[in-house]
């Protein structure tokens, strides 16, 4: 029996690790306590299997490992984009976004849930986090859809799925933690997760869409009263024209002299969208409108958000900022506008704070128990194991994604992202890699895995943030003083799949089309070593015409009309007569007699006078 476990250590570790992660023991201390343990045995049982290397001193290494986490820098953007999106939370930015954009809306079926897809993808790009977006639209937008007859179901799937948007929609925790962990730029998985991401919600439209046409009383459009802003697109749609005009006369007329092309970018984008803002503002103020009422709002409501996601996400791809410092400008300009807005208070900074440390002390705890697992199990040889059980696996890189969507996809309905990507992702990247998969792709496959796996019941996350919100009994609509009756948890089941079949389709969709990311490769300069040329100065001004010599701003050394440099010495001389050295390929003679003549010419035995003969002994005078 002790031979079958030392000879199976890797399996019998990771399966009585993942049973405790699963029968909900605390994931951090069960990670340190199950490598400390297994390190214990492994020591022990080191002399029956060969593939078991572990002895006392390696516990040293620990001190040294675990400090390695607190340099890295990578994880320095997590508390900073968590503080964003609690501060953005608390500024009550999703209620403003989802009222002004559902009237904006209100007249098309289904407005309200395009509203709250979009919304959601606007709070991904904001906050980043899960829970947030799911529980503020659920709080605003829940009651209000119910209110207008909109199907339950629907409406309970919609805000489910829309809140998952956090997952892959940059700057989404999950990327950062899945660059960490696949050793790849998080700015690289930011672009690469740019398209999937817009694909989701379009798809996510296109259903509402679709079911507009099927069933048209399950998503109806705003009542004319419900319409308090009134019209306006045609306004809204000038004021987006003009200010796209403003755009591109910054960028080619009024921001020429800035040398640096993304910062002329910047300065042409944030006038444009400077001069619309203050026209919305000032026709808040005016009695006398300029623009609609419909497009003030819109204006005033939409851009604070945009100009934050713009001053994180596309100072990042523009290579202006790194994430970490995307991730600060973000926090504060968070700050900036709940200020503005007159929000900000000492209650919600505190809250925040709070909130910010809370999860950066469990990502901490988990990535410390984590590297404590790793120490053993890599140890006992378990990444060898797990590289040969996964590469043994038929169909080739196509075959290992496919199992791996599904091992992971079911991981996810039981264990949070954040303990998946410390223990499963550090174990599956090194197979990826030698499969010849790009892991920047690879990590996207696993963002969008993780974001279906919150909507899978029984235990998807999102739908218990929802189930914790949404009213479990009747309940009497503030408005219009009817009662309205519950939302149930089948309810919300149902609802929620025909978005997790969208999100499967769009798995496979990136995993067919790898082009989807990886045009972040693309976006990079790249130079063909073929096209390389190098081209050396020449030597000088002495150089004849079309010789392509060498020219290092040197003066000519001596010769002239394209004869050999002298290095500022008289010609070089062959005997009586002065040629230039090279010529007719003739040896320069440096000042010197010929030895047996010019080149072509049979060597004479007669020197001229006062010239020395060398090629006879010296004559010595008495």
């Amino acid at each position: 029996m002790i031979h079958i476990i030392a000879l199976n250590l890797p399996l019998v570790m990771f399966s009585s690790v993942m049973l405790m992660l699963l029968l909900g023991y605390p994931v951090a201390f069960t990670l340190a306590a199950g490598g400390l343990i297994f390190f214990v045995v492994g020591v022990e049982l080191s002399h029956i299997s060969p593939d078991i290397r572990l002895f006392w001193p390696l516990l040293q290494s620990h001190p040294e490992r675990i400090y390695g986490i607190m340099y890295n820098d990578t994880l320095l953007s997590i508390p900073f984009f968590t503080f964003m999106g609690i501060i953005l939370e608390r500024s009550r930015m999703a209620e403003d976004l989802l009222d002004t954009i559902g009237q904006l809306f209100g007249p098309v079926r289904g407005g309200l849930a395009y509203a709250v897809i979009l919304v959601g993808a606007l709070l991904g790009a904001t906050t980043g986090v899960v829970a947030a977006s799911v529980m503020a639209m659920g709080l605003i937008s829940l009651p209000i859809m119910m209110r207008y007859g909109y199907n339950r179901p629907l409406v309970s799937g919609t805000i489910a799925a829309s809140g998952t948007l956090a997952q892959i929609v940059p700057p989404s925790l999950v990327l950062i933690v899945m660059a960490d962990q696949l050793g790849r730029s998080v700015g690289d998985m930011y672009v690469g997760a740019l398209y999937p991401a817009l694909l989701i919600v379009g798809t996510y439209c296109l259903y509402i869409f679709a079911v507009t046409l099927v069933k048209p009383e399950w998503a109806p459009a705003l009542p004319q009263e419900a319409r308090t802003l009134g019209n306006g697109v045609t306004s809204l749609a000038v004021m987006f024209v003009i200010a796209i005009g403003l755009y591109y006369l910054g960028l080619h007329v009024l921001f020429v002299g800035i040398q640096s092309e993304e910062w002329r970018l910047v300065a042409a984008l944030a006038f444009a969208v400077g001069v619309v803002y203050v026209v919305a503002l000032v026709n808040e103020k005016i009695e006398k409108k300029i623009i609609s009422r419909l497009s003030e709002r819109v204006i005033i409501v939409l851009i604070p958000p945009l100009a934050l996601i713009f001053l994180v996400l596309g100072t990042i791809f523009l290579g202006i900022a790194t994430p970490t410092e995307g991730g600060a400008m973000g926090a504060t300009g968070a700050l900036l506008l709940a200020l503005a807005k007159g929000r900000l208070t000492l209650g919600s900074i505190k809250t925040a704070l709070d909130a910010t440390t809370r999860l950066s002390a469990f990502v901490m705890m988990i990535l410390i128990g984590a590297r404590v697992f790793g120490l053993t199990f890599y140890g006992i040889n378990g990444n060898v194991w797990m590289e040969e059980l996964l590469l043994a696996l038929p169909g080739g890189e196509y075959g290992f994604l496919i199992v791996v969507t599904i091992i992971v996809f079911i991981l996810g309905c039981f264990l949070d992202f954040f303990e998946i990507a410390f223990i499963m992702v550090p174990l599956l990247a090194p197979v990826a890699d030698k499969l010849g998969i790009d892991l920047v792709w690879f990590g996207i496959i696993l963002g969008i895995n993780l974001q279906t796996s919150f909507l899978t019941p029984p235990f998807g996350f999102s739908l218990f943030f929802l189930r914790s919100i949404a009213p479990a009994s009747p309940w009497v609509d503030k408005v219009t003083g009817k009662t309205m009756p519950p939302v149930r948890t089948t309810e919300i089941y149902r609802g929620v799949f025909p978005y997790i079949i969208i999100q499967f389709v769009m798995i496979l969709v990136v995993i067919a089309f790898p082009g989807l990311v990886m045009h972040y490769k693309t976006d990079q300069p790249t130079t063909n070593p073929s096209d390389v040329q190098i081209q050396l100065p020449g030597m000088g001004s002495g150089s004849t015409p079309g010789n392509d010599g060498l020219q290092l701003g040197l003066p000519p050394l001596g010769g002239q009309n394209g004869s050999a440099p002298a290095m500022g010495l008289p010609p070089l001389t062959f005997g009586n007569d002065s040629l230039p050295a090279g010529q007719s390929g003739s040896a320069p003679a440096l000042g010197l007699p010929p030895l047996n003549g010019l080149p072509g010419q049979q060597p004479t035995q007669t020197q001229p006078s006062g010239q020395p003969d060398l090629s006879q002994p010296p004559k010595i005078n008495p």
